[in-house]
């Protein structure tokens, strides 16, 4: 470590104080991190904890870019003085820039390994930003499974009394990420005491984002006239660190609200004003921006340019493959193109429009399942026991009238996290998903199976269904061991999970078998699907003491909902008789039912 000169511990204590002010007051963190980059001379670690505060404080008041270099040479210079939670911190923050640019997948690869030393090394408010970001970056993925489950336990570490700020931050996230799945009033909760908890704080940045969450809160729950008020709040705020900073401001979503309030005047303005910042790396941006000015040229009675602006990212609206395009925007895309087609005369597309934009309502209803949820509600509702507990410890000295108090709350307290303990031993009782394979149980199957096999006869289209047996595994476990038969199991889960669409379900159905679910597949495709899998099972090696196992192959039935169209059951006994019968062929095929072997 870097040795660091007796008079520069100042200018550290001002650096580490920096940090600590980022989100109480967002000005004087700034003011103090410059005076201890000043004072530090030649101590590494103080300046590397000075350009880190001003690294987060350009996150959050100008571009990801800026924030982004001042981060890197934070980051070198804790790599000198070998401070760990420095460096953790710092990896967080330029995965945090990477996602703010649009790299998402590169933001999760960066910030993921740091996840387990920073459990270890960061407290409070640092491990609750490290967690947040993680959070993060499986919100812009469209997982918010994983998202909730990160930002509760961020919340747990960073609560009121001891997260500096940093949980109203997380209460503007959650508000986002329950949006995320349809929930809007649970998100208005969170925004709300985002926002009480603002008025304690100095920092006009954070206030402008709890108001747009409002603000689109308000929009999707049909209630946008309720929300001019939070307009003008955030447009009144300068572009500045003394304001909402340099940031993108959302003009897209405000001018959304405004023309849903009846306020073309004011949607117009801020049309023009989201579209004058450019392009922007975030598809979610793109998309609300076309969709604003679709609006707007609806409102002033353009039904056909409505459309074309539409058209012209409607192609990317449509597929559910694109990296930080969230749900929630794709479902707004189509409920505007429905009113716009609807306007233009074209009954069959809105209609069409209409059922697209149903359909992504009901994929976000399954974003997230409802054990996790109560979990969730059980963590906010411990965090708000935890605040008024630490109140009371501070107000005891000067009221015997608060033991009583005390006593009731450590009580309901106590009860809480008996039940959070509860739900969270049988959230593992009813996991859904093999633990060797990290494909989906043979449970959760049978959960999906009727489900999809309903939706695609609803609407009309076909299902294949697939089960796939490795070849002679049992010689395997015999010649090998069981810890050969379980690397093979293991391998081919993660083969399967690679060639997974998005809307695939791949299950581990029992032992060497497996199954898997193909919406909108017939049998004929989802055959030349497992011939390719098919392929490349074979062409795989696995090496042993006793030798390499190569050329291993499997068998596999296909059938589809045209073939079995009665009920799930009979879909999967007619999968099953065309894989015993690729067996009885020989083994190493693909059975269909228009070509046996």
């Amino acid at each position: 470590m870097a040795a660091r000169p007796a008079s520069s511990s100042t200018a550290l204590r001002q650096a580490r104080r920096a940090w600590n002010l980022l989100h109480l007051d967002s000005a004087q963190a700034r003011t103090l991190a410059e005076r201890a980059l000043a004072a530090a001379g030649g101590d590494v670690q103080a300046q590397a904890w000075a350009r880190l505060a001003l690294g987060f404080h350009l996150l959050y008041f100008a571009t990801a870019a800026e924030a982004a270099r001042e981060l890197e040479r934070a980051a070198r210079l804790f790599d000198r003085c070998d401070d760990r939670a420095g460096q953790v911190l710092a990896g967080a923050a330029i995965a945090r820039s990477m996602w703010r640019q649009g790299r998402v997948h590169d933001a999760l690869a960066r910030v993921l390994p740091l996840r387990d030393e920073g459990v270890r090394v960061l407290r409070h408010d640092q491990r609750g930003v490290l967690l947040n970001t993680i959070a993060g970056c499986y919100s812009a993925q469209g997982d918010s499974a994983q998202a909730f489950a990160y930002m509760y336990e961020a919340l747990r570490d960073a609560g009121p009394s001891r997260g500096r700020g940093f949980d109203t931050v997380l209460h503007c996230n959650l508000a986002h990420e329950l949006m995320q799945i349809g929930d809007c009033e649970q998100a208005l909760l969170h925004v709300d005491q985002g926002l009480a908890r603002c008025a304690q704080l100095k920092n006009a940045r954070l206030q402008s984002v709890l108001r747009l969450n409002r603000i689109a809160c308000l929009t999707e729950l049909g209630r946008a006239a309720e929300s001019l008020p939070d307009i003008e709040a955030v447009l009144a705020l300068p572009a500045d660190p003394s304001g909402r900073g340099r940031m993108s401001t959302a003009f897209e979503t405000l001018a959304i609200a405004a023309l849903r309030a009846g306020r073309p005047d004011l949607g117009a303005e801020l049309v023009a004003q989201a579209q004058a910042e450019g392009l922007s790396a975030l598809p979610d941006e793109r998309l609300e921006r076309c969709t604003a000015a679709a609006l707007l040229a609806l409102r002033h009675g353009d039904a056909a340019g409505a459309v074309a602006r539409l058209r012209a990212v409607h192609a990317e609206a449509e597929r559910d493959d694109v990296e930080g395009l969230s749900l929630r925007m794709r479902a707004q895309h189509f409920a505007v193109l429905s009113e716009a087609l609807e306007a233009a005369g074209d009954a069959a597309g809105a209609l069409a429009a209409l059922r697209r934009w149903q359909a992504l309502h009901r994929e976000q209803a399954q974003l997230a399942s409802r054990a996790r949820y109560q979990a969730a509600n059980l963590q906010t509702e411990l965090l708000r026991l935890q605040h008024r507990l630490d109140e009371t410890v501070a107000t005891r000295r000067r009221s015997e009238k608060a033991r009583a108090e005390l006593a009731a709350i450590n009580e309901q307290l106590s009860h809480k996290v008996s039940e959070v303990q509860a739900l969270q031993e049988a959230l593992r009782q009813q996991a859904t998903h093999d633990p060797l394979t990290g494909l989906f149980n043979r449970r959760h199957l049978n959960d999906t199976l009727p489900m999809l096999f309903a939706l695609a006869r609803r609407d009309g289209q076909t299902m294949a269904l697939a089960i796939i047996d490795l070849d002679h595994f049992k010689q395997v476990n015999d010649r090998h061991g069981h810890a050969a038969g379980d690397r093979l199991l293991a391998a081919f889960g993660e083969l399967l999970g690679g060639a997974l669409r998005r809307s695939d379900v791949a299950c581990r159905y029992g032992g060497e078998e497996f199954c898997l679910l193909m919406p909108r597949t017939d049998a004929a495709s989802a055959r030349r699907k497992v011939n390719t899998l098919l392929r490349r099972w074979r062409a795989q090696a696995f090496p042993f003491e006793g030798g390499t196992l190569a050329g291993l192959s499997f068998s596999a039935g296909i059938a589809d909902t045209a073939q079995a169209p009665e009920s799930p059951d009979a879909l999967l006994s007619a999968a099953d008789a065309l894989l015993l019968a690729a067996k009885r062929a020989g083994r190493n095929r693909v059975g269909t039912a228009a070509v046996p072997a």
